[in-house]
């Protein structure tokens, strides 16, 4: 009787560790991030869009990535402003694949630390050349609020559903689809440079009408794209107030028109990332009235750009890539005269 007790509990044992160990293996593994979106029925369209462009394995596979994924009534709003017809069958695959490529990162990014205001880099290149520029992402969050490019208010969108984890990164579901931004929507989206648009945007008033300087630089592409040397609110502060530069007989539309145009390089230098300056000062030709004014800029070893005046500002923000030129933002609005 002993023994068979003995072998009942040799048994009750044997059955036990089977069992837990067949509850390890039945244990769910994570889902990557298309799986979540297939089971998700409100992102069926982007599903669609990235089994569309082939992107559908790439967010499947290995690696890190953050994805804001716009929900079904987002993708019918943005399909809706490219025409009555347009679904996501029949739009242009080269620009859905842009488009899509814009709304991800190349690593995992929880909401959690995103700080109230950041840039990122997309996947998505400018053009198709190899080793690209990729397009840049403009973060702010207050509070538990995640903004991107500016909200509804601009091209961008707003975070509804943040920190879905998955096996391969996260998804953030935003409610608008993210346009890819221009240079100018960039100086819009960012609150450190509304003064700049202020001024650029002007039509009357103590600066002028500033029209010519806004439409030359919406009318870059991303075949003749632009750099601009964008100047912060302070910057401007200092220019336009007590013994600034910009004060008094010296505020006249065509002095302003030049200061502006000094700040954006000439279409011969083009899309001038930081990479592409060397470590010591080099002229770059701006887009300043003749005579030609050229800018002297230094990355190395510490970022700064002298004016024709050689007073020298600190760069302080580089390669905000948009889809027709790039930023870098400056604490001082460079003298041309």
């Amino acid at each position: 009787m002993k023994k068979f007790s003995k072998i009942i509990g040799i048994a009750l044992l044997s059955l036990t560790i089977f069992s837990c160990s067949d509850d390890d293996n039945n244990t769910p593994a994570q889902q990557t991030i298309t799986d979540i979106a297939v089971a998700n029925p409100d992102l069926s369209i982007l599903v669609t869009a990235l089994t569309r462009t082939n992107l559908a394995g790439t967010l499947d596979g290995s690696g890190q990535y953050t994805v804001f994924a716009p929900t079904n009534a987002a993708f019918t709003t943005f399909f809706t402003s490219l025409g009555a017809n347009v679904t996501v069958n029949n739009v242009d695959v080269n620009v859905l694949k842009a488009i899509l490529l814009n709304h991800v990162i190349g690593s995992e990014i929880k909401s959690t630390v995103i700080p109230s205001a950041t840039y990122a880099s997309t996947l998505s290149p400018i053009n198709a050349t190899t080793n690209a520029p990729t397009i840049t992402m403009f973060v702010q969050k207050a509070g538990a609020t995640v903004t991107l490019n500016g909200g509804i208010d601009s091209k961008g969108a707003v975070v509804t559903t943040a920190d879905v984890d998955a096996s391969n990164g996260v998804i953030h579901i935003v409610n608008r689809v993210i346009q890819i931004p221009t240079l100018v929507d960039h100086v819009v989206d960012n609150p450190e440079f509304d003064t700049l648009q202020a001024v650029v945007t002007s039509t009357s008033g103590a600066f002028g009408d500033q029209s010519a300087v806004l439409n030359a630089l919406n009318g870059l592409t991303a075949t003749a794209p632009g750099t601009l040397f964008a100047p912060n609110n302070a910057a401007f502060t200092a220019a336009t107030t007590g013994n600034g530069f910009l004060t008094g007989s010296a505020v006249t539309a065509a002095n302003v028109t030049r200061v502006l145009q000094y700040h954006v390089l000439d279409g011969i230098a083009g899309n001038v990332r930081s990479s592409a300056i060397t470590t010591t000062l080099q002229n770059l030709p701006t887009r300043a009235m003749m005579p030609q004014l050229n800018v002297g800029v230094q990355l190395n070893p510490t970022a700064k750009i002298k004016d024709t005046q050689n007073i020298v500002a600190d760069i302080i923000l580089v390669d905000v890539q948009g889809s027709n030129g790039v930023i870098h933002g400056v604490n001082k609005v460079l003298r041309p005269f």
